[in-house]
């Protein structure tokens, strides 16, 4: 039988889910086949990683790769545009401190590095490789995947599994019509690389800034030689009635936050403008006979706390470990992708509930003045670090975070309590405040 049009598994998508994914499996013993539509390196958006991403590259093997294209991250800053105050989220205060720091890398780099990875362990790779069909068969005969090679070329595998890797493409999930967007957070992002850009200093020195503007937030990720990756995030209000390129466009978002103009001062773009559209969506079912939708291509939510990366390493382990089962018993196999999903959508609704909330008046002033009452802020940062799939140390510290919450936008909306900076009017700035 011919291992190149006949492979164990057939995976859709070269980013970092789909190559954690095909490393593992290759390692396993697996005969598998990783497909990506691009050349890498590709410009990619999600350049941030998180504490918890470390444990998977030492697993894959590439701990020290990443290491050197990345730029030290020991934490978080948040920065208020109304009151120009910041405030920093060290990951050394984590209730998990196995690990306290992470890595900025360009992605094109990072996913390149990744694809390779997954050569080097065996899989089979072809880039420039676009899926065009995948045609599912009765139980126990093999799925029929047809592809465009390089030069043109039809190309057909026939897999016994196929795991999904497709990113916001969402393959099988748009074809299936599963893919369901969440109107709750139906928000468009623009963003460039930069040259020029004012670089935090001292402790909070490597530090992703997270931009507080008024109708949405900017992400400020250095990044090695000297580049600044700036991008906005806004919901629907934001981007209403707003004209011109997206040059001009995003040029009066910069403009309009006074915090992120002065560290853009003399800033120098490097590449394009890139945007893109409703942000949140999840598959209503993720998973079926001989196939299994991970990372992005199951479900995505805004990248306002960078855990994009994280959930689509830690989707590529789980959907491997699913696809190995499955081969040797499609029962047990079908057990773990269905527990993939639960916990990957487990995981997108903890960290969803505080980006759903952070153009709230009243969260925004929680996080611009964290409490540590039964570590509180602590637990809050056990979730930036990347902490998402239930670790029970941080069920109470997050339960009264949210409680308070819940309280004090009860006064707020009754004109009692403390009073919210983030609620009040827009003072000038005629100096923004650098940490």
């Amino acid at each position: 039988m011919d291992d190149f049009s006949f492979p164990d598994v057939v995976i859709v998508g070269g980013g970092p889910a789909g190559s954690t994914a095909a490393a593992l499996l290759a390692v396993a013993g697996r005969r598998v086949t990783l497909l990506e539509k691009e050349a890498h390196p590709r410009f990619h958006i999600g350049e941030s990683l998180l504490p918890r991403n470390l444990d998977i590259l030492e697993r894959l093997g590439v701990l020290d790769e990443v290491r050197a294209i990345g730029v030290h991250k020991p934490g978080a800053e948040f920065v208020s545009d109304r009151t120009g105050r910041s405030c920093a989220f060290p990951f050394a205060h984590a209730l998990d401190r196995s690990r306290t720091h992470a890595w900025q890398v360009r992605r094109a780099d990072f996913d390149r590095l990744l694809f390779a990875n997954a050569a080097h362990r065996g899989a089979t790779v072809l880039e420039n490789t676009r899926v065009t069909d995948i045609h599912f068969r009765a139980a126990g005969e093999r799925a029929v995947v047809t592809a465009r090679g390089a030069d043109g070329a039809s190309l057909e595998f026939r897999p016994r599994y196929v795991l999904d890797a497709s990113g916001r493409d969402a393959f099988l999930a748009s074809r299936m019509r599963v893919k369901e967007t969440n109107k709750y957070n139906n928000t468009a992002a623009m963003y460039a690389h930069f040259h020029g850009v004012e670089r935090r200093e001292g402790e909070l020195d490597g530090y992703i800034s997270i931009h507080l503007a008024e109708d949405g937030w900017f992400w400020l990720i250095p990044l090695q030689g000297e580049v600044m990756s700036v991008g906005f995030v806004g919901n629907q209000a934001a981007w209403k009635s707003r004209r011109g390129s997206a040059h001009e466009l995003f040029l009066a978002r910069i403009a309009g936050s006074p915090t992120v103009a002065a560290r853009m001062r003399g800033a120098e773009r490097i590449s394009d403008i890139y945007s893109t559209g409703n942000y949140s969506y999840r598959a209503r079912q993720g998973h079926g006979d001989g196939y299994l939708m991970i990372g992005d291509a199951y479900g995505f939510v805004d990248p306002m706390f960078s855990t994009g990366v994280l959930m689509a390493m830690t989707a590529g382990e789980l959907g491997a470990k699913a696809a190995h089962a499955w081969l040797d018993d499609p029962v047990r196999g079908q057990r773990l992708a269905a527990r993939t999903n639960r916990e990957l959508a487990s995981a997108m609704d903890r960290i969803s509930w505080l980006i759903y909330r952070i153009n709230d008046p009243v969260l925004r002033s929680l996080f611009m003045a964290p409490r540590n009452t039964l570590w509180m802020r602590d637990g809050i940062i056990n979730m930036l670090a990347g902490n998402l799939r239930g670790d029970p140390r941080a069920a109470v510290p997050i339960l009264c975070f949210k409680a308070m919450f819940h309280l004090l936008s009860a006064m707020h909306r009754m004109g009692i309590g403390p009073a919210m900076p983030e609620a009040m009017p827009r003072q000038p700035h005629s100096a923004p405040a650098a940490a």
